[in-house]
């Protein structure tokens, strides 16, 4: 034994493991020869053979804090973190002032949501080393994940100054300036710890991390792969993976590194939630809906849940405008009442002034909110109205370009932390602050929280209520949320000629009937597949076997995924729809989508979630819309654009209702082709299509909300 020990001093491991291996053989109760093979296969990264090893070792003596402190390492790093807990208590039992096992106990009890008890490991660590630089390092990382940036910082940089080339602290450093939306900082600090530690599972995983919030997909996956290759069940690297493939559409790809999360923890809330984002995915709206009720259960104020719940419940049919708004209050009292509101100093109170307008936006890029906003800033009159952008997507494209122009002041706000955001509103004096994305990707609703504006609206993007009490008006119309429904949201409503608007449609010419050639009618559906429930599938169903010889095109950039194709093809089968009657057509350019309604002869809107801007788009193309009637927001935006530019009879109230006009229409070619000839100039001639009066209607709208602020602020004695 003493030949084994020398030879591991001076770095001869095989050697070491040879005669370890030949006392096991002649005493197979040896604890030290049985241990040293142990973290010799622990520090090969063999975790099952150290596994084995240790708890040998931890049989042969009950005693030895290090063997217990040892298997719990390598349960940590299988992620068994209730076994790691109990080793790690164990050999602080045995041997209560050992810095490494406090702070390594802390970094296990932060894998369990206990981000308190953890720090205060790691400082009971550090009170007896005080230079101890890998637990400075271990805080910051529970500092970092209990939402406190700053102090975790302060904990990296205490690492640092110990050891300068700690690759972990440095990557926290990253990873705080990922937190703060610091991206440029971030990207060095984690290129800094990887040509410390080349390879790093877990920075490359956060480097993965940085590319999934810069939208670097391809990027992002390559990093999760390559963290995966080293240790296949890395936490962090298998929730990126779910993530991007998630977004980029491959879901079987995703089902599959999420089911390998709940594998290693079946009781993990953000695997729940993925898996329930999967199931989403392919139109299982209600079996999404019980799995972010079980991540809830488990984590009652955890924001991703809440907030997929918000967007998921607009496609759930049994979802009426008190279930919609009793989520969105969740997220106001779980996250938003509890960050700190901005005191505001007195400002000149003249109604008549030139009002400033911020608008908050992730969708100044190519995003189907941006076409109901570009008419809006493109008509504003700049005499009257000073008109500030905060551009919240870190990515920007053509679209981004004719956004720039349009506005006084152009703010890069992607890499702005919230609280920076909120600073920069306050300096820029904002009056009125819009919100475009509501509870939607990449929305700012936590600097709406802080209340930086005096005159808070939501509209454009997801118009359908946030549940914040700093939020003051949601610009909608009567038909989108009638009266009855107005007390259960938080905003005042505020009506526009519609919900929202879009351009003309310029660049694509009109198009024959295609029933006049085919010899039959085609129903499309130019939507979200998401959108597509069971309910809208026999209704759909029962429309095409009344209406003979019919067809239906299904269009979508999701339907390149073959298990998302098939699957949803089936949902028609089993409706009695034969397979050749169902067309599905995948990702396209704008130009060639719009092209493809020249292929349709009545769009059918998905319900409960109904198309917006693809409803615009269907009747800008001269193809009339079937719409119908439902009880939330989100299933009465069809019927608002539909009715808005006066085609009231296709706005159904029920499922007999909606199939009885799509039929009766089916049968009336000589009507359908006039109305195809003649709808781009319908569109043109009623408010909500002219998008001049639409702007200014938007523009009465802010004025009045001004002149508002100003009687009731000099009511109150705020005048500056």
């Amino acid at each position: 034994m003493s030949l084994a020990v020398e030879a591991l001093r001076q770095g001869r491991f095989a050697e070491a493991e040879t005669l370890c291996r030949g006392i096991v053989e002649e005493v197979p109760d040896h604890f030290h020869a049985t241990h040293l093979l142990g973290l010799r296969a622990y520090e090969g990264g063999r975790l099952q053979e150290a596994q084995q090893l240790f708890e040998r070792a931890v049989a042969l003596d009950p005693r030895s804090p290090d063997a217990h402190g040892n298997l719990g390492a390598v349960y940590f790093d299988l992620q068994k973190f209730q076994d790691a807990r109990a080793c790690q208590e164990k050999a602080i039992a045995l041997k209560p002032n050992c810095p490494i096992t406090l702070t390594n106990l802390g970094n296990t009890l932060l894998n369990i949501g206990l981000g308190e008890q953890a720090i205060g490991l790691h400082e009971r660590a550090l009170r007896l080393r005080p230079d101890y630089a890998d637990a400075f390092c271990n805080r910051g990382m529970a500092e970092l994940m209990i939402g406190r940036s700053e102090r975790a910082k302060e904990s990296f940089d205490r690492a640092l100054s110990f050891q300068p080339r700690h690759a972990e602290a440095i990557a926290g450093k990253g990873m705080v300036c990922i937190a703060l939306r610091h991206y440029e900082e971030a990207e060095a600090a984690l290129a800094a710890g990887l040509a410390i530690k080349p390879g790093s599972p877990r920075i490359l995983a956060q480097r993965g991390r940085l590319n999934f919030d810069l939208h670097r997909l391809e990027q992002a996956a390559a990093d999760f792969d390559a963290a995966l290759a080293q240790s296949p069940r890395l936490e962090l690297a298998l929730r990126g993976k779910a993530q991007v493939n998630l977004l980029l559409g491959n879901t079987t790809q995703a089902i599959a590194a999420v089911k390998t999360l709940l594998e290693d923890n079946p009781r993990s809330d953000y695997a729940i939630v993925l898996l329930g984002a999967c199931y989403a995915n392919q139109g299982d709206v209600a079996t999404a809906l019980e799995h972010l009720d079980a991540a809830l259960e488990i984590t009652p104020d955890y924001a991703d849940a809440i907030a997929r719940k918000i967007f998921i419940l607009d496609y759930w049919p049994e979802a009426d405008f008190a279930v919609q708004q009793a989520a969105r209050k969740s997220w106001w009292d779980a996250i938003g009442a509890r960050l700190p509101q901005r005191t505001l100093p007195p400002r000149e109170l003249d109604p008549d002034k030139r009002i400033v307008v911020g608008y908050v936006a992730s969708e100044f890029r190519n995003h189907s909110a941006a076409f109901a906003l570009l008419p809006v800033l493109r008509h504003h009159d700049h005499t009257r109205f000073e008109i500030v952008c905060y551009s919240c997507w870190p990515l920007q494209d053509e679209i981004t370009g004719k956004f720039r122009p349009l506005a006084d002041v152009w703010v890069d706000a992607a890499q702005l932390s919230d609280d920076e955001l909120a600073d920069r509103i306050q300096a820029d004096k904002i009056d009125i602050l819009i919100d475009v994305s509501g509870h939607t990707a990449g929305n700012r609703l936590p600097v709406f929280a802080r209340k930086p504006a005096p005159i808070q609206v939501t509209g454009f993007g997801h118009a359908t209520g946030t549940g914040l009490q700093t939020m003051d008006y949601v610009l909608a119309d009567p038909v989108f949320i009638p009266q009855p429904a107005r007390h259960l949201l938080a905003e005042k409503v505020h009506d526009l000629p519609c919900l929202i608007t879009i351009d003309p449609i310029l660049d694509v010419p009109p198009s024959e009937l295609p029933m006049l050639r085919n010899g039959h009618v085609t129903f499309g559906v130019f939507n979200r597949i998401y959108k597509i429930s069971d309910e809208a599938i026999r209704v759909w169903s029962k429309v095409m076997r009344e209406v003979r010889g019919s067809k239906i095109i299904i269009k979508h950039g999701l339907l390149d995924d073959p298990l998302l194709r098939d699957g949803l093809v089936a949902r028609f089968v089993a409706q009695g729809i034969a397979e050749n009657k169902i067309t599905c057509l995948g990702s396209t350019t704008r130009h060639e989508h719009l092209l493809a309604f020249a292929q349709v002869d009545i769009s059918l809107d998905t319900f409960p979630q109904n198309g917006g801007i693809s409803t615009w788009e269907s009747l800008y193309a001269g193809v009339p819309v079937v719409a119908k009637l439902g009880n939330g927001s989100s299933a009465r935006a069809g019927g608002s654009i539909v009715a808005a530019v006066g085609l009231d009879d296709w706005v159904a109230e029920d499922d007999d209702g909606y199939a009885a006009i799509a039929c009766n229409y089916a049968t009336q070619p000589a009507r359908l082709a006039k109305l195809r000839a003649d709808l781009p100039a319908r569109i043109a001639a009623s408010p909500a299509g002219n998008v001049e009066l639409y702007a200014r209607e938007v523009e009465a709208a802010y004025r009045r909300f001004w002149r508002d602020y100003c009687a009731g602020a000099a009511e109150r004695g705020e005048s500056g």
